[in-house]
């Protein structure tokens, strides 16, 4: 089987996380992709196991002196930004750097989306423009299958591979288990462009707010009335609006409204905080608990506020080296180098499953997919781009010479 045919069953399968749900995994879809995966690993003879909804897998090392054991994950789950569900992806052959029509009212421009500048002349697979794709992060479940089915044949060190669920919704790291995985380290392929080598993420947090209020006819409503939807749309206009998600860039943190609904009588909120300086991360979790405390004041017993944290920056655990720069991420850059791609090292305006195992103690810095706009309608990926990828770790699971 091809990367490609791999990546398209895949991305078939309707894996959307939901964070509402209180099921492991949170939906049903997730665990039938789980089920291919081992039919898959099954067939190539690759000893695997699972473990709420997770699937291990493990390939001894051909002998020795190749190097410590070394990990691969994948999340099988999908955002709950857009529907996973019914994908019907299409191949555009040769792309021309032109604008791509996904259907008769959705088009994708590279003035609006500079990645495709990344991608002319590949082979481009695209959504229309209905669904995401599932490129975040399918392209990297398929690279890591398609790696382990052809290192098979080639000598290489001692070998784990993690299918995560629910990456998401942030509960990616809560069910995984490290004893099924003894690795020295580990990578996420989780990104997007596949030069990359990425140790450090966003710290994370979640603010939860839930108004109540008291609803009574608007004709009687002068000193008894509190409009709980009012309240919370109050709280939320109090926030920078230069500092949201679309006003920022690089290392420059923020708050995002992911949710503001409800009615006089109960409003709900929801706001992530994301930075990647661990002292402002503090400071903006602090500024939302002042000011939701501000409002409490004039309303008093009325306003409940929950803030926990999802994850935390993975250079914060980063192992101590002599040249600063962890074994991991070295062999990562040397991979990429090897492709005769320049690697790169940014801050990632995100998470993935990597920042929670670092924070766990185990190291695990993350790579690119060759998929591209995440989340969305306008997401793709490349053919050649995704097998660039797979040579990437394969490279990594060979490890030393001998």
């Amino acid at each position: 089987m091809s990367l490609t045919d791999r990546f398209l069953r895949y991305v078939g399968v309707d894996t959307q996380s939901d964070h509402t749900s209180d099921t492991v995994p949170s939906t049903p879809g997730q665990c039938e992709l789980a089920q291919i995966l081992k039919r898959e690993l099954a067939e190539l003879g690759i000893e695997h196991t699972c473990g709420n909804g997770v699937v291990y897998a493990h390939l001894p090392a051909t002998g020795p002196g190749r190097g410590e054991p070394v990990g691969f994950l994948a999340h099988m789950d999908t955002a709950e930004e857009l529907t996973g569900r019914n994908v019907r992806p299409r191949i555009i052959p040769s792309y021309d750097g032109g604008i791509i029509r996904l259907n008769d009212t959705v088009s994708m421009a590279p003035s609006e989306f500079p990645a495709l500048s990344q991608v002319i002349g590949d082979d481009l697979i695209v959504t229309d423009g209905t669904t995401l794709l599932g490129g975040d992060d399918k392209a990297g479940v398929a690279a890591i299958m398609q790696a382990l089915d052809e290192i098979r044949q080639e000598d290489h060190r001692e070998l784990y591979a993690a299918f995560t669920t629910d990456e998401e919704i942030g509960r990616g790291a809560d069910h995984f288990d490290l004893e099924q995985f003894p690795v020295a380290w580990a990578w996420t392929v989780d990104g997007d462009a596949v030069n990359q080598v990425d140790w450090e993420t966003f710290n994370a947090a979640c603010a939860d707010l839930t108004v109540h209020g008291v609803a009574i006819h608007p004709g009687e409503a002068k000193g008894k009335m509190v409009n709980a939807v009012q309240i919370a749309a109050d709280i939320a206009a109090a926030f920078a609006a230069d500092e949201t998600p679309a006003e920022t860039e690089g290392r420059q943190g923020f708050w995002h409204l992911t949710e503001l609904a409800g009615t006089v009588e109960e409003a709900h909120a929801i706001w992530i905080i994301r930075d990647h300086d661990t002292e402002k991360f503090e400071e903006r979790k602090a500024f939302v608990q002042d000011l939701v405390s501000r409002f409490e004041t004039k309303h008093p017993g009325c306003l409940d506020l929950r803030i926990h944290d999802q994850y935390l920056n993975m250079a914060r655990f980063a192992p101590v080296t002599q040249n600063g720069e962890p074994e991991a991420v070295r062999e990562a850059r040397e991979a990429v180098a090897a492709q005769g791609l320049k690697p790169e090292s940014v801050p990632v305006r995100g998470g993935t499953d990597g920042a929670m195992l670092s924070a766990k103690g185990l190291f695990t810095p993350n790579l690119g997919t060759g998929s591209w706009n995440h989340h969305g309608r306008y997401e793709f990926a490349s053919v050649q781009k995704m097998e660039t990828m797979k040579n990437i770790v394969k490279t990594l699971m060979k490890g030393r010479d001998n």
